[in-house]
C-alpha cells in the first residue's frame, strides 16, 4: 500500500521512477504517459519521504510555462517545498550569474541583452551598414556557436569549425564585454565555464544543489548537456526525463544524442520507461509505434494502453489541395463532439484552409501564428500589387518604398510625398512623384529610388499581360523582398519564402490584368475583414503547424499535406539525422490524437504557381495496410466497393449539395467502413466527398 494518497494514483513504472534513487536516473517518457505527474510527484517524495532538503533540489525546465506550473504541482502536494528551485536552464544561468558576479567579472546589476540589443551592439561593428538582415545572421551563428559550448577563449579554428567568422566572433565578444553586461547565450556558457575553471565555485554548487532533475531532455543542446555535466558530482542524485521519440527542434540547437548518451555518459544509470499512454486509442498508438520504429537513433519503446481499440486512422488520397481544404471543412462541419486540428507541415500551408473556413463561416483558432494575409511578407508583396491598382496609395507606398532598405529615410520619403501632394493630378501617382523627386536626394537615395521606380515600371508594362501568378512572381523577386527573407528564414529559422510562394499559388485562378487584380485584393480584404482565426478561442477546430503541436492533445486530428517534398520536407532529406527528425515530427503529430486521425495526400499541388505531380510521402507507406483503413496510399488504390454499406449513394444516382448545387455520383470507393464519393455537378465542377461527413442529400435527376 503507498505510503500516501498521491502515489495511488501511480501505475508500477511511474512508482517505480518516483521511488528510485542513487543511481543516475533516466525516465524515457513515452507521448502521452503522464511524465509531468512523475516529475513533481518524484519531487514531492523526495521532500516529503525521504527527507531532503527543499532548498538542495534544482528542477530545470525549457519554458516559464512549464517551470511556474510543475511549482504549482509540488506545491499543491507537499506545500512546504517552497524553497525547490524549479528555473528554466536560461533563468537558472541567470540566477547563478548574479550570485556569483564577481568571479564572472560582472557588475550585480548587470542587463541582459535581447536579440535586438545584440543586432544594435553588432550594427557598426561589422561594416554591414544598416543590413540587418547580415547582421542578425551574424548574431545567429554567435549564437549556435554558444549552444555549442564554444566560448571568447577558444581558437579561431574551432569557432571556425562551429560554423562562426572568429573575427566576427571576438568583435563582437570584445563590444559586449566592454558594456559589463550578457546576452542570452552566455547565460548558459558563462556559468559553464566558471564551473570548469573554478574548482571551488564547482564544489559549493554541488554541495548547494544535491538533487537536479530535468525536464523535456530531449530538447537540450550541447552546451546545457555540458553544464549538467559539471553540476552533477559524486553525490548528486541525478534524474532527467525525455523522449527520444520526440526530439523535434534540432534546427534550434536541440541535440537527440544529448538523451541516447545519457547512460553512456552517467555511469550506472538506470533507464525506466513509461510505455503505458492515457490519451489514445490503441489503433492510434500502433501507427505511431509502426512509423517510429524506422529510426535507429532511439533507445526504444512501445505505447500501450488500457483505452480501447478505437476505429483505425482513415487515409485519405486526395487530388490537390483544394480537396483537402474542401474534406477539412467537412469534417469541421460533421458534428464530431470533440475538439479537431489541422495540422501541417509548414506555415504557408495554412492558406487553403483559412480561405475555406472563412467562406464556410467555420470558427477555427490559429495556433502561434497570424493569419495568411496578416503575416508580414505576405502584407509586403500585397503592398506591391495595391499600388500598382491604385497609384495614389500612400498607406501602400509608405510600407514597400523601402523595403527592403533602399537608403530611403523619413526625410527622402517626405521629399517625395510632398511632390505628390503637390501635383495631386501626376499621371502615374507616387511613382511618377518619385521621379521628379530623385534629383532632389542625396546619392545614396537617388540609387534606391531610381531602382524602386524601375521595378514598377517592369511591374505596370507586365500588369495587363501576365497571369497574376507570374506577375506576382516577378515581383517578389525583382522588388528584392525574396532575398530579403530568404536572409531572414536563415538567420531566424521562419518560412516567410514559404508564404511568398504560396501567395503566388492563391493567384493562380485569377487570370490576368488590372481587373483580375483588383478582385484579387478585393477577396483579401473580405477574407481579412471575415478573419475567425483571432478571437476565436472557443472554437472547436484548430489550425496549428506540426512544430506548434509539442504539448498539445485533440480529440481528433488531421495530418495533412503527406507527400514527398512536403513532409519529409525536401530541405530534411539531405541527412539521415534530418529525415530521423522529420520521422518524429510525424510521430509527435500522431500522437496528439485522443480518438481520431486521419491522413491527407495530395497527388497534385500548386507549388510557387505552378501545378507539381507529387508522391505520397514514404512515411505512409511505413504504416502497416492493416493499420489503417480507407483511403488510397500510393500505388494501392481503393476502387469499388469492399465493404457492405454505402447503398444509399452509387454510382450514376444524383445528389444535391448546399454549397454546389446538382450533381450525379460518377465513381466512389469504400473500405472499412468509409465511403468517399467522386460527384460531377451540373456546373462542370467536380468534387469528392466523405457522405457520413458532408451535407449530401440524394435526389432524382430529371430525364
Amino acid at each position: 500500500m503507498p505510503e500516501h494518497g498521491w502515489l495511488e494514483a501511480l501505475n508500477p513504472m511511474q512508482l517505480e521512477a518516483v521511488k528510485h534513487s542513487g543511481s543516475p536516473l533516466l525516465i524515457l517518457a513515452g507521448a502521452g504517459s503522464g511524465k509531468t505527474r512523475v516529475i513533481t510527484t518524484k519531487i514531492a517524495y523526495l521532500v516529503e519521504m525521504q527527507s531532503v532538503s527543499p532548498r538542495s533540489i534544482l528542477a530545470v525546465t525549457f519554458t516559464n510555462k512549464a517551470a511556474q506550473e510543475m511549482k504549482n504541482r509540488v506545491l499543491a502536494i507537499v506545500p512546504h517545498a517552497e524553497d525547490v528551485m524549479v528555473r528554466t536552464f536560461h533563468s537558472f544561468g541567470a540566477w547563478f550569474l548574479r550570485v556569483n558576479a564577481a568571479v564572472a567579472g560582472l557588475k550585480p546589476r548587470f542587463t541582459i541583452y535581447d536579440e535586438e540589443d545584440s543586432v544594435s551592439l553588432l550594427k557598426g561593428l561589422l561594416g554591414k551598414g544598416e543590413d540587418r538582415g547580415s547582421l542578425r545572421r551574424a548574431l545567429d551563428e554567435i549564437s549556435r556557436v554558444k549552444d555549442l559550448g564554444v566560448g571568447p577563449d577558444a581558437s579561431p579554428e574551432q569557432i571556425a569549425r562551429a560554423g562562426c567568422d572568429p573575427t566576427a566572433f571576438a568583435a563582437y565578444e570584445k563590444a559586449k564585454a566592454a558594456t559589463g553586461n550578457v546576452d542570452f547565450g552566455d547565460l548558459i556558457l558563462m556559468p559553464l565555464q566558471l564551473l570548469r575553471g573554478e574548482p571551488a565555485l564547482r564544489e559549493r554548487t554541488r554541495q548547494r544543489f544535491r538533487v537536479v532533475l530535468v525536464d523535456e531532455y530531449q530538447d537540450s543542446n550541447v552546451a546545457q548537456f555540458e553544464l549538467l555535466r559539471e553540476l552533477w558530482g559524486p553525490e548528486t542524485y541525478l534524474c532527467v526525463v525525455g523522449d527520444d521519440d520526440q526530439s523535434i527542434y534540432r534546427f534550434r540547437g536541440a541535440e537527440v544524442g544529448n538523451i541516447l548518451s545519457f547512460p553512456n555518459v552517467f555511469p550506472g544509470t538506470q533507464v525506466v520507461r513509461l510505455e503505458r499512454n492515457y490519451r489514445s486509442t490503441q489503433a492510434i498508438l500502433d501507427v505511431a509505434s509502426a512509423v517510429v520504429a524506422h529510426n535507429k537513433g532511439r533507445l526504444g519503446k512501445t505505447l500501450w494502453t488500457e483505452n480501447e481499440k478505437g476505429e483505425l486512422p482513415l487515409l485519405l488520397g486526395l487530388e490537390d489541395q483544394d480537396e483537402e481544404a474542401r474534406v477539412c471543412a467537412q469534417l469541421a462541419r460533421d458534428g464530431f463532439p470533440g475538439t479537431t486540428a489541422i495540422l501541417y507541415r509548414m506555415n504557408a500551408q495554412s492558406l487553403h484552409f483559412e480561405n475555406q473556413f472563412s467562406q464556410l463561416g467555420i470558427r477555427y483558432r490559429l495556433i502561434g501564428s497570424v493569419s495568411f494575409y496578416k503575416r508580414e511578407e505576405v502584407k509586403d508583396a500585397l503592398a506591391y500589387l495595391a499600388l500598382l491598382v491604385n497609384p495614389d496609395d500612400s498607406v501602400s507606398f509608405g510600407r514597400i518604398v523601402n523595403r527592403p532598405t533602399r537608403g530611403l529615410g523619413a526625410a527622402s520619403v517626405n521629399v517625395i510625398l510632398d511632390e505628390w501632394k503637390t501635383s495631386p493630378s501626376t499621371a502615374g501617382g507616387l511613382v511618377a512623384a518619385c521621379r521628379k523627386a530623385v534629383p532632389r536626394l542625396a546619392a545614396r537615395a537617388r540609387s534606391g529610388l531610381r531602382d524602386f521606380v524601375a521595378c514598377m515600371d517592369e511591374l505596370a508594362g507586365s500588369l495587363e499581360a501576365a497571369p497574376l501568378a507570374e506577375l506576382t512572381r516577378t515581383l517578389i523577386t525583382r522588388s528584392g523582398l525574396a532575398q530579403m527573407y530568404r536572409v531572414r528564414d536563415r538567420s531566424d529559422d521562419t518560412s516567410k519564402t514559404e508564404n511568398l510562394r504560396a501567395l503566388v499559388s492563391d493567384m493562380v485562378p485569377y487570370g490576368a490584368g488590372a481587373e483580375a487584380l483588383g478582385a484579387y485584393l478585393e477577396n483579401v480584404a473580405l477574407a481579412s475583414a471575415q478573419d475567425r482565426g483571432e478571437g476565436a478561442a472557443d472554437a472547436r477546430v484548430s489550425l496549428v503547424t506540426l512544430h506548434n503541436t509539442k504539448g498539445m492533445e485533440f480529440d481528433r486530428v488531421v495530418i495533412t499535406g503527406l507527400e514527398e517534398g512536403i513532409f519529409p520536407h525536401d530541405a530534411s532529406s539531405g541527412s539521415a539525422e534530418d529525415l530521423e527528425e522529420e520521422r518524429r515530427l510525424f510521430y509527435v503529430g500522431i500522437t496528439r490524437a485522443r480518438e481520431r486521425l486521419v491522413l491527407c495526400w495530395c497527388r497534385r499541388r500548386r507549388l510557387f504557381g505552378r501545378t507539381t505531380e507529387m508522391s505520397p510521402s514514404r512515411f505512409l507507406e511505413e504504416i502497416p495496410r492493416e493499420g489503417v483503413q480507407g483511403g488510397e496510399r500510393g500505388e494501392h488504390a481503393v476502387d469499388g466497393v469492399t465493404g457492405d454499406g454505402g447503398e444509399e449513394f452509387p454510382v450514376g444516382c444524383g445528389v444535391y449539395h448546399e454549397e454546389y448545387g446538382t450533381g450525379m455520383v460518377e465513381r466512389r470507393w469504400y473500405t472499412d467502413g468509409s465511403l468517399l464519393v467522386q460527384v460531377r455537378f451540373t456546373t462542370g465542377r467536380v468534387g469528392r466527398f466523405l457522405p457520413k461527413y458532408a451535407r449530401l442529400e440524394r435526389i432524382e435527376l430529371s430525364t
